[in-house]
């Protein structure tokens, strides 16, 4: 196991009790990204030349652990690892073993690809890792290597069909729909899913990736709702137990359950709860933001506790009112969704 300090030992400044912004919103999630790096290059997401952060940059094992305790002794209480592609981290395992033991983390997931989770599904859920996203835009090959830029959907099934095997709390599949791309696949993913007792989810496509966002492009929450209801019957809305939650969710006729990210035409800023610390240390309390906090600046070369809890409880109080997106004000991040943490 990494040895991590006690926070106890390194500081008698109050903490307080939440991480708390100017509008009142209370974050209890964190997003941590692991790496830049992917061994995908999709469209949506990434420049096929993308390039990545120097890896003396990346936050070590033993930062990530000193981050997370710190962020959980804060109020976080929901982590999910993300990248880039997570499971390209060589301490994967061990950071989720690491992670999992925090005291007041009461959920532990992973955001992945697919393409390396058969050899590892098995480990990590015996690690502690709760709950699984695995991304799936589409059942055809070709559509794969049209969205991605490369080959392996045969991968992606196999790491979904070990992932199953190792029985984790929770598995759902991410779906990007793209007008005239993969927009016929709305309902074979939802096929696919329920069969095999997984959450189907969908998300619109949003400016985050490295090309220039064609909103005509994106097929909208309600499109996809249409989509369905013609083809699974009327889908019943489930009330949403918890209020941060991104997805709007639905019980499928015959069994199973759907669930649509309607980020941009209906946004959820208003009850947003979630952090994202990139694989390069920064801090940002918005996907959109086009501030972020260098926190590696209070771990290198020694460790500042105080400063450093005191720059994350500001970048939670700086947060704005929302993203923004459809504004004619709005700033497109300058780093992409692989740099940032999905």
């Amino acid at each position: 196991m990494i040895p991590l300090p006690s926070l106890t030992s390194l500081h008698t400044a109050p903490m307080g009790t939440d991480l708390i912004d100017s509008y009142g919103r209370i974050h209890t999630s964190c997003r941590i990204s692991l790496t830049d790096k992917c061994n995908l290059r999709c469209q949506y997401c990434m420049d096929e030349n993308a390039t990545f952060v120097n890896q003396s940059q990346i936050l070590t094992s033993q930062e990530l652990g000193v981050l997370a305790r710190i962020l959980v002794e804060s109020g976080i209480t929901k982590i999910r690892l993300t990248g880039g592609e997570p499971l390209l981290r060589k301490d994967i395992v061990e950071l989720t073993r690491d992670l999992s033991s925090l005291k007041g983390l009461t959920d532990l997931a992973l955001t992945t690809n697919g393409l390396l989770l058969s050899d590892l599904a098995s480990d990590l859920r015996t690690a502690g890792l709760d709950r699984l996203n695995i991304s799936l835009d589409t059942l055809d090959p070709t559509q794969f290597k049209t969205l991605s830029r490369r080959n392996g959907l045969q991968y992606v099934l196999a790491g979904i069909d070990s992932a199953i095997n190792a029985k984790f709390g929770s598995i759902k599949l991410n779906a990007v729909i793209l007008k005239n791309i993969n927009d016929d696949q709305v309902v074979p993913l939802a096929t696919y899913a329920i069969e095999r007792g997984l959450e189907m989810r969908y998300i619109e496509s949003m400016p985050i990736g490295a090309q220039d966002w064609d909103k005509s492009a994106m097929v909208s929450a309600d499109q996809i709702h249409s989509i369905l209801e013609a083809k699974l019957g009327p889908l019943e809305p489930e009330p949403r137990t918890d209020e941060a939650s991104p997805a709007e969710t639905w019980k499928v006729k015959n069994g199973g359950r759907i669930g649509i990210i309607a980020s941009v035409t209906k946004p959820f800023c208003s009850q947003c709860n979630r952090l994202r610390l990139t694989a390069d240390g920064y801090l940002r309390a918005c996907l959109f933001s086009t501030d972020e906090t260098d926190l590696k600046g209070f771990l290198r070369p020694n460790l500042d506790q105080i400063s450093l809890i005191q720059a994350i409880r500001q970048t939670v109080w700086n947060k704005g009112p929302g993203h923004g997106i459809t504004s004619n004000s709005f700033v497109k991040p300058t780093r992409t969704m692989h740099s940032i943490g999905g």
